[in-house]
């Protein structure tokens, strides 16, 4: 991840600059914090009990809890000390953490004024999030208040922000990377396992989250949909050419296929042919190749094992 702090004019603030040293020294590479941001909208849309896998399916009063989530989380991953009227404390100093799905929409009360503001904000569409500090004087927020006394940044005041990160990359949830058509036809699929299935036919190539696999299947033992043996996805698409790939077990089958290496808690689906020539990766007892478009499969995929030749639940 980019560094993409920025700085604007703005007068000397040392604890403002204290507290973005302090950000930047616990996460440079704001790996942590986009976990957070992650987090928050999967736990957020519920997926495993809702099917839910966007922003625009939740109702008001969830919409509104993001914030309290994002901040507890984000206090849960760096430890972060209560401010004494502020959420957090970091750096000795009093700071307020602040999210808002549309950047400049932040609601700040009467205790965040004239202390240090974390200012976040994030796109699932996208795959984008960003997180800045701002001092919320007098000069950069509005005069209307509602009738919790709460304001907001005005247009000039948000310029005074201090991002620590902007539009840096999210980890992407595949509900909405792929057309809705596409994600329409997924789970349209009756049973659980022919959804995950189905995921995976479509999502060949593509990172999935285990979250969206809970989604999609809507059941409490979800990944057990994608195992091998009788009634997993492995099974049902491995005639077809299809291996799915745990990022615990297949890292290296991966970055040897030539796909995105999945992390620990995601999948990747790859249509393989075998080589015939000693050539490719050696998964099972052959050798295999991503397969192209012009690829007819003839040889049903490997379901691949664990590292111990066990084959694996997820």
């Amino acid at each position: 991840m980019d560094n993409l702090y920025t700085q604007p004019e703005h007068i000397v603030d040392a604890p403002l600059d204290e507290v973005v040293a302090e950000l930047k020294r616990l996460d440079p590479d704001g790996i942590r914090w986009a976990s957070v941001v992650r987090h928050t909208y999967d736990v957020i849309y519920n997926g495993q009990e809702t099917g839910r896998y966007q922003w625009d399916q939740l109702m008001k009063t969830e919409k509104t809890h993001f914030g309290t989530l994002f901040e507890i989380y984000g206090q849960r991953e760096f430890g972060f000390a209560d401010g004494d009227e502020t959420d957090y404390r970091i750096a000795g100093h009093q700071v307020d953490a602040k999210w808002s799905q549309k950047s400049g929409g932040w609601m700040l009360p009467p205790e965040v004024f004239d202390e240090l503001a974390l200012v976040a904000t994030g796109n699932d569409h996208k795959s984008i999030w960003s997180l800045g500090i701002i001092r919320v004087t007098d000069d950069v927020r509005r005069s209307s208040k509602n009738r919790d006394a709460k304001t907001q940044l005005h247009a000039q005041g948000a310029s005074k922000i201090t991002w620590v990160w902007r539009d840096a990359p999210l980890r992407p949830n595949i509900l909405l990377q792929l057309p809705p058509d596409t994600v329409k036809k997924i789970l349209s699929s009756k049973s659980g396992t022919a959804k995950v299935a189905q995921l995976f036919r479509e999502a060949e190539g593509m990172i999935v989250h285990r979250n969206s696999v809970s989604t999609v299947a809507e059941q409490l033992d979800a990944q057990r949909r994608v195992r091998g043996g009788s009634g997993g996805a492995r099974t049902l698409l491995a005639p077809e050419g299809y291996v799915i790939l745990s990022g615990s077990y297949h890292r290296d089958i991966a970055a040897e296929l030539g796909v995105p290496v999945p992390l620990s808690d995601e999948y990747i689906s790859v249509r393989v042919v075998p080589t015939g020539d000693g050539s490719g990766t050696r998964i099972g007892d052959r050798n295999w190749r991503r397969a192209t478009t012009e690829d007819t499969i003839t040889v049903p995929a490997p379901i691949v094992k664990d590292k111990k030749g066990r084959q694996i639940e997820s």
